[in-house]
């Protein structure tokens, strides 16, 4: 059993998976799906399902949404992005409004910090 992962959590990102919002469709659809890097939907990190994550460059990449913008949802990710790094992820956020308005940037981005991790 991996150690890294808790199983209770699988239904949640198979269910997750199936009803992306509007931007993870976007930004999955027409970019990462077509990466030559492997890139998972909604895979879940130990207590957490991270919307997109790339193993081999260990990048876990959030969309947020306005929840993600109250004292909640910012404490709520401080705890989550504390813990990917812990285990050596780097987490990339990106808000649903950068996905729609300057989605050519977040490719670019998120691509550079890809090239990074191999020392590119």
């Amino acid at each position: 059993m991996n150690k890294n992962h808790n199983p209770n959590l699988t239904s949640v990102s198979k269910t997750l998976r199936k009803n992306m919002t509007k931007e993870e469709r976007h930004l999955w659809y027409d970019f990462l799906k077509q990466l030559p890097q492997t890139v998972n939907r909604q895979k879940v990190v130990g207590n957490y399902v991270v919307d997109f994550y790339c193993a081999c460059a260990k990048i876990a990449i959030e969309l947020d949404g306005s929840q993600h913008f109250g004292d909640a949802g910012r404490n709520a990710d401080a705890q989550r992005d504390a813990y990917l790094y812990s285990k050596g992820i780097t987490v990339l956020r990106y808000s649903n409004f950068d996905v729609n308005q300057n989605f050519t940037g977040v490719c670019d981005d998120i691509m550079r910090h890809i090239d990074e991790s191999f020392g590119k």
